[in-house]
């Protein structure tokens, strides 16, 4: 493929992206190097060097890397992604970011990462998800973002999503994922009373796969394209868990995205390249990542990324 024909799009949760310092008020601990992780700045070196080599390589197979723009998911704050963007593998691709800070409890949020020469930010917005546990108190987790935008000079809506996790189970804790899906309807709704024919990506982590009801929801509601429910039909995944496949790390979008004046949606991919995979024990096959429990392995992320590859008209 030709480079200048193709350009990508992607989404990365990046697995607990740290500096070693403690902000207060976040439970950070364990990513200090007095903490039970023993993070330290070589450690964080290390995994700002390799996300930087993902990033940079999403897409090459195609002629279309670096992405143009991409979503990330479970950085802590502005520090890590200005040193992120200032890497060596991507400081030549002139990339800036949107970042706010969530009221999450592990303090990791949601970032957008986008190249200037091709992305012009027009406005960017937040927006909480109140979600609540059996007992009523609120449960603080990710805010959504919002990015509008002029990719190649048509504007542009992206919508970055890290929903609440299944930790105390899947159905246990579905309702806080159809919080999500609710929200979501809730700025697609904002953005069509902006403009009627807007294009708009949703993007993100959504610790549901494409079968499952919250996103099942999210798609009919919107009328939304999910490209990676095929890839869920094939039994492939973006991470695994006790051995099973999940797709929770999605790109779906609006019709009129297929086919815009600049460019046309070719297909959506995961990126899993031979480096990223993990070689042996019960993980072997999924992602390289940085952890296992409290075992440092010195990897990337316990997900691949996803992303889309366009062609230019």
């Amino acid at each position: 493929m030709n480079t200048q024909e193709y350009f990508s799009i992607a989404f990365y949760n990046v697995e607990n992206l740290f500096d070693a310092e403690h902000t207060d008020f976040t439970l950070d601990e364990d990513f200090t190097p007095e903490g039970k992780l023993e993070w330290n700045s070589e450690r964080y070196q290390l995994k700002l060097d390799r996300i930087a080599k993902v990033i940079a390589g999403i897409g090459a197979e195609e002629g279309a890397n670096p992405p143009v723009f991409m979503g990330l998911a479970e950085v802590e704050n502005d520090k890590v992604l200005l040193d992120l963007i200032n890497q060596k593998e991507l400081s030549e691709y002139n990339y800036d970011f949107v970042h706010y800070e969530s009221p999450d409890e592990r303090g990791v949020d949601v970032a957008f990462l986008y190249r200037k020469d091709f992305f012009e930010l027009i406005y960017t917005d937040v927006y909480p998800l109140m979600i609540y546990d059996q007992g009523q108190a609120r449960d603080y987790t990710r805010d959504i973002l919002l990015i509008c935008g002029n990719l190649f000079g048509e504007k542009i809506y992206v919508i970055v999503n890290h929903w609440p996790s299944r930790s105390n189970g899947k159905s246990f804790t579905e309702n806080k994922r159809m919080s999500g899906a609710k929200k979501v309807k809730e700025i697609i709704n904002q953005i069509y009373n902006e403009t009627n024919d807007a294009a708009i990506l949703v993007i993100g982590d959504f610790n549901d796969s494409p079968k499952n009801q919250s996103i099942k929801q999210m798609v009919i509601q919107n009328n939304l394209i999910n490209p990676m429910l095929e890839m869920q039909k094939k039994g492939l995944g973006s991470l695994i868990h006790l051995g099973k496949w999940h797709l929770f790390d999605q790109i779906m979008f609006t019709k009129n995205v297929l086919n815009r004046e600049k460019y046309t949606y070719e297909f959506a991919q995961i990126f899993n390249p031979e480096f990223l995979i993990e070689k042996n024990g019960r993980s072997k096959g999924g992602p390289l990542r940085t952890y296992h429990g409290s075992r440092y392995i010195g990897g990337y992320s316990d997900h691949f990324p996803v992303y889309a590859v366009f062609k230019k008209k």
